[in-house]
């Protein structure tokens, strides 16, 4: 165990980069490329012509065999992603034997699917796929239509987006029920402006949306950051783009910028990937795994590097995007990085582990208090905005709520004696009130389910293992600092039980886990349960699943699942994943 440590330590130390923090890698997606690719067709197709092709050469690489398109090359097709390529390969096959084969398998998934692409009950059956969230299925059908799919009065069915409400001020936009998540008001603007331009609507809702055109405009420009990419999202800002040229706005700012970016951002072999990088992410994730072993991977002139960049990625003006206060960290050290509550606590947990408390007491504080602001009503954490509770993203959930209730926990152990009276009855308030909102949502059976982690191959998407095991590492590691009197620790531990039998029921009989029960493992699942099955009486458990991942790990190597749910049923895979996971249940182990 120790050896495999050292070596996974090495790998680890290998992807370090000059600056003092792990990029890692996003898988490419085949729904980025398909909407870059409109995106630069409608700017400029002749000026863009390289890059258009290096993409639609993406595309005809990565099909799979049933002629669908999932939304990482490993994943199985979607109707979503399948569509969508469909839809920009559709500008170009008329000239192009290869693309117009792809048509034809495309359309022949689609038709098995139930979605006719010569039909105009295409809309029909986006919008019942995503239901209430037109975040993903507006925006999908637009860029459909643009590019002729179906041919006629393909606008009709589309839903308005109400682009007029992006006037209001930020601090109500909670209160507006929106039907798009709280990250989307991009989209919300940009798409809404090219419905209103291509669809007929009543002479009051058009006279209203006229007057409101130029200002929703402003506000979208102001959020853009200098980076050119909304969130750094590439499927974001290329939906964004290509409405706006339709728009008849080409020649503004956000276009502009928002071309560049996506120009600037195409590997090299053609593909995009849904997001530029989580770099903030994948450096707290690595800490994390390393812990109270750091010293025998990294150098301290190392630590110091990765520490200074942490400091300097935190958030410490309201952010232009959202409106946030300052004191949060987001997922990457780009201009798009919006602050989160996963990233947050992540970065906090890190800063305390790679230096003295007095030496990021600053830092934390602000953090803290940054937490403390973001907490529901519920005693739930969200993962961007207080208050959005309309749709699923926008809500409290449990992995989030957990990692925030560790820093938390951590904070008021460290800095008891130096927090003034008021923080510090806020921030044990915040612990009650997140622990209840643990305990109220553990399932039955002793899971958690995560907002950001789903599993393509559990019947409804849901990540019950990853969920499960995060939050009992959470909850572990917080035991020392819960203060027995006022009944914290015991009503922890009682969760803690509860969960361990879950994972303890839902482990294969390989060794491995997967998401759920009798799913297939991966080597990010089997270490994070390893990871939280710390006690004696599981050791047995935990050699049976080092057995698998060690041959898996000498058989395939380090290679990532798709295990990210992002935006609306969007998923990716992360090169360090597996890596920070393996080593985090190797660490914990190692006695």
């Amino acid at each position: 165990m120790e050896i495999r440590f050292k070596e996974l330590g090495e790998i680890l130390v290998d992807e370090l980069n000059e600056d003092g923090f792990w990029t890692g890698e996003l898988s490419s997606s085949a729904l980025g490329v398909a909407v870059s690719v409109a995106a630069l067709h409608f700017h400029n197709s002749k000026e863009n012509r390289k890059e258009i092709q290096r993409g639609l050469n993406w595309l005809k690489h990565n099909m799979n065999s049933d002629g669908s398109y999932g939304d990482t090359p490993e994943s199985p097709g979607n109707i979503s992603t399948s569509l969508l390529v469909f839809a920009a390969i559709h500008l170009y096959s008329s000239n192009d034997e290869a693309l117009q084969q792809l048509e034809t398998n495309i359309a022949s998934y689609l038709m098995l699917s139930g979605i006719d692409i010569h039909s105009d009950k295409i809309a029909d059956a986006i919008l019942a796929h995503y239901k209430k969230d037109y975040t993903f299925s507006v925006p999908i059908l637009s860029m459909c239509a643009l590019c002729g799919i179906p041919e006629k009065h393909a606008f009709r069915k589309i839903p308005q987006l109400p682009f007029e409400l992006a006037l209001i001020p930020r601090s109500f936009y909670r209160l507006l029920n929106l039907s798009v998540v709280s990250y989307a008001i991009p989209a919300l603007i940009a798409v809404g402006i090219v419905i209103f331009k291509k669809k007929k609507a009543g002479r009051l809702a058009r006279w209203i949306r006229r007057g409101a055109e130029k200002k929703a405009l402003h506000i979208l420009e102001k959020s853009m950051p200098e980076s050119g990419g909304f969130l750094e999202a590439i499927p974001l800002t290329a939906f964004v783009a290509l409405s706006l040229v339709n728009a008849e706005q080409k020649s503004s700012k956000v276009v502009v910028k928002g071309i560049a970016f996506l120009k600037r951002t195409q590997r090299p072999d053609g593909g995009w990937p849904i997001d530029v990088d989580l770099s903030t992410w994948v450096s707290t994730l690595s800490i994390k795994a390393l812990g109270s072993k750091k010293e025998e991977i990294l150098s301290e002139a190392q630590q110091t590097k990765i520490t200074d960049h942490l400091k300097s990625v935190q958030i410490k003006t309201v952010h232009p995007f959202n409106g946030t206060s300052p004191g949060g960290w987001g997922w990457t050290n780009y201009s798009g990085s919006v602050p989160d509550c996963d990233d947050t606590p992540g970065a906090i947990l890190a800063l305390l582990s790679l230096d003295k408390p007095e030496n990021v007491k600053t830092e934390i504080i602000h953090g803290a208090m940054w937490l403390l602001r973001l907490q529901n009503k519920d005693g739930g954490f969200p993962t961007f905005s207080r208050g959005w509770g309309k749709l699923p993203f926008d809500q409290s959930c449990a992995d989030l709520t957990g990692h925030a209730f560790l820093a938390s926990a951590t904070i008021l152990n460290i800095y008891n004696e130096e927090i003034p009276g008021s923080q510090k009855r806020q921030l044990q308030k915040s612990l009650f009130k997140a622990l209840a909102y643990l305990q109220k949502h553990q399932r039955k059976n002793g899971s958690w389910s995560a907002l950001w982690f789903g599993n393509q191959h559990t019947p409804d998407h849901e990540n019950p293992v990853y969920g499960t095991a995060r939050i009992l590492c959470y909850l572990n590691d917080a035991l020392p600092y819960l203060d027995e009197k006022y009944n914290l620790f015991q009503r922890a531990q009682s969760m803690i039980a509860s969960g361990e039998r879950f994972l303890v029921d839902v482990q294969n009989s390989n060794g491995s886990w997967g998401g759920d029960k009798n799913v297939s493992g991966t080597i990010e699942e089997t270490s994070l349960a390893i990871s939280a099955l710390q006690k004696n009486e599981f050791g047995a458990l935990r050699d049976h699943g080092f057995v698998w991942l060690d041959h898996y790990f000498e058989t395939h190597g380090l290679i990532p699942s798709p295990i990210g749910l992002y935006f609306a049923s969007l998923w990716y895979d992360e090169k360090m994943y597996p890596l920070t996971a393996y080593l985090e249940a190797l660490r914990r182990c190692i006695r």
